[in-house]
């Protein structure tokens, strides 16, 4: 996912996102196709959809720490079978912006 080009729909002058169990979720494309699928249900008539081609490293290490809330990317939502969640959890997100962060601390013998 790190490496990986996204492709992430644009409104309003930022990212498309929505919000799901508390969770503000970052939405990217691997590929036109799998956007074309989600833009049939998201946009509005006949308009094309816009959208920012970012790697998948920059949206979880500065998108995501820069939204001030619990946020998690999820691609390839409007395919089937074929969606990936990765929740602002350690080792996906930064440490201070991961919503586990005191929990993975005291597992790893580190706590406070």
């Amino acid at each position: 996912m790190r490496r990986s080009v996204l492709l992430v729909p644009t409104a309003g002058g930022g990212l498309w996102s929505a919000r799901s169990g508390g969770v503000r979720w970052i939405c990217g494309f691997t590929d036109e196709a799998a956007l074309a699928r989600f833009a049939l249900l998201h946009a509005s008539g006949d308009q094309p959809m816009d959208y920012a081609t970012l790697l998948g490293a920059r949206i979880v290490d500065e998108v995501v720490p820069s939204l001030g809330e619990p946020a998690g990317l999820a691609v390839d939502i409007a395919t089937d079978d074929g969606s990936m969640f990765f929740p602002p959890v350690v080792g996906i997100v930064a440490d201070g912006v991961a919503v586990d962060f005191g929990e993975a601390e005291e597992g790893c013998g580190h706590g406070r």
